[in-house]
């Protein structure tokens, strides 16, 4: 029966032992609670600690940066835009024990975030043009001028009435910084800290989105169409080019060919003029024969004359 006792004792002993040691990990802080009130301060020192056993409990919470990741809300800005802003955010816990008393844990800490995350990205969105949401500066876009041309006009249409001429005065970076000085100033008493907030995702709403598209289209097709006539006036000034050159050409063979002909005919006649002197008789005859080499065919009836110079040569000739 003593044994037995003895027996039940060591191991309550060992339980309350148990009990009565937790150890704090590197990434944990804790806070001890006696029938659910919160006793001492946190405990964030990792190491071995001593609780009273099976009336104290340990709540342990990450030392870690947390995530926050915020749902796709259709927001409206200033200028009556409507967009989809997706979010996220870092944030950890500063003190456990304000946690715990405020939140309580992980979960109750995510939902609060939800309504103070959001609600001041609602604010912030509202106060500001579409323009400012989208883009972080003033700067020109860093392709060619035709393209540029066309993203502006749908920066314009985005931007309401503010024309080409769009002043980028806060920026999308600015805005991030906005909504997360204005949280951190609702978390103080929380026990918790927003380290960073940043704009995951901007998209347009559908009606928005379609209207942009139509509108880059149409920007696409007038450049399409600038860049045709651009190049049909570069076609036609090439064809006249070439036509001018090749009339050049033509005229300075031609000029070349008369200047040749000019020449064989002139050498023609310095040869003829020699042929004549030598024999005019024969010369002349030779060119009546040339003559009529022409002007007669075998459909011709020739009337000669009896002192005709080729009636009589055609006498002499005959046998």
């Amino acid at each position: 029966m003593i044994r037995t006792i003895l027996l039940v004792l060591a191991v309550v002993l060992v339980l309350a032992a148990t009990q009565a040691i937790y150890i704090v990990g590197e990434s944990e802080q804790t806070v001890l609670t006696q029938f659910g009130k919160p006793i001492g301060t946190a405990v964030t020192t990792p190491g071995p600690n001593i609780k009273a056993p099976f009336v104290q409990t340990v709540h342990r919470f990450d030392k870690r940066f947390l995530e926050w990741d915020g749902e796709r809300n259709q927001l409206p800005t200033r200028d009556k835009r409507f967009i989809f802003v997706d979010t996220y955010a870092r944030w950890r816990i500063s003190d456990p024990l304000k946690f715990f008393q405020r939140l309580r844990d992980e979960r109750g800490a995510q939902s609060r975030l939800d309504d103070i995350l959001d609600g001041e990205t609602r604010n912030v969105i509202a106060r500001h043009d579409l323009i400012e949401v989208v883009r972080s500066s003033s700067r020109e876009f860093a392709i060619d001028d035709e393209d540029v041309g066309g993203l502006n006009d749908v920066d314009d249409m985005s931007a309401g009435s503010k024309g080409s001429d769009f002043v980028v005065l806060v920026g999308r970076q600015k805005l991030a910084e906005e909504v997360l000085t204005a949280s951190q100033a609702r978390t103080e008493d929380l026990g918790i800290e927003i380290l960073d907030f940043r704009f995951k995702r901007i998209n347009y709403v559908e009606a928005v989105r379609t209207e942009v598209y139509n509108r880059m289209i149409s920007e696409r097709r007038r450049i399409a169409e600038q860049f045709r006539s651009q190049g049909t006036g570069e076609a036609a000034r090439i064809n006249g080019e070439q036509e001018r050159e090749l009339a050049r050409i033509t005229s300075e063979a031609f000029r070349e060919a008369e200047l040749i002909r000019g020449k064989a005919d002139a050498t023609a006649a310095d040869i003829y003029a020699d042929a004549y002197n030598a024999n005019p008789e024969l010369y002349a005859f030779l060119r009546s024969l040339e003559t009529y080499e022409e002007i007669v065919d075998d459909k011709t009836t020739l009337m000669l004359g009896s002192d005709s110079d080729l009636f009589q040569y055609l006498e002499t000739a005959s046998p």
